[in-house]
């Protein structure tokens, strides 16, 4: 398969159409956690915990993921839970620790509103050869790590813009 001609882009453009799409992805995320009836960060971790499938997370393997506190992960335990969207079960392999799995009949209501624009993208990347494929995978991967280390400096004030802080 050879890949389609591509209009030439610098650095700068890829940003800015990355800066639209994640402002449509925020904007959407919004709307589907209020027609789930939760909020985004309850949503954003309901997320990893349908990825996680058949090996269900730690609630500080959750933690970790979105970068919460495992005390916030409690509070979004909790709210998932009384939602019917998620429940802890106990770890086979160890006994006091707690597994987060997600609710069978949740997680499929929860993948029926995404899987449109699932089937939307996967048209979309069916467009692209399998290397070119695997540079956007790349791509996202170590974007991912550099968003997680620029939160980090965020969350430490290092950046904050208002003056006297």
């Amino acid at each position: 398969m050879h890949g389609k001609p591509r209009p030439p882009a610098t650095a700068g453009e890829a940003i800015a159409r990355m800066d639209q799409y994640v402002a449509l992805g925020l904007v959407g995320q919004q709307e589907v956690a209020q027609l789930l009836g939760i909020n985004v960060t309850d949503l954003t971790c309901l997320a990893h915990i349908l990825a996680a499938c058949d090996k269900p997370l730690s609630a500080g393997d959750l933690a970790g993921l979105v970068n919460l506190t495992t005390g916030a992960v409690t509070g979004v335990l909790n709210r998932l839970e009384k939602a019917g969207y998620a429940r802890r079960q106990p770890d086979p392999a160890d006994r006091r620790r707690v597994r987060v799995v997600a609710d069978p009949e949740a997680a499929a209501r929860v993948i029926a509103t995404y899987q449109p624009f699932y089937d939307r993208l996967g048209a979309v990347f069916a467009e692209y050869t399998p290397d070119e494929v695997a540079v956007i995978a790349d791509w996202f991967g170590r974007a991912a790590v550099e968003m997680r280390a620029h939160l980090a400096r965020v969350r430490s004030g290092e950046l904050d813009p208002r003056p006297g802080r």
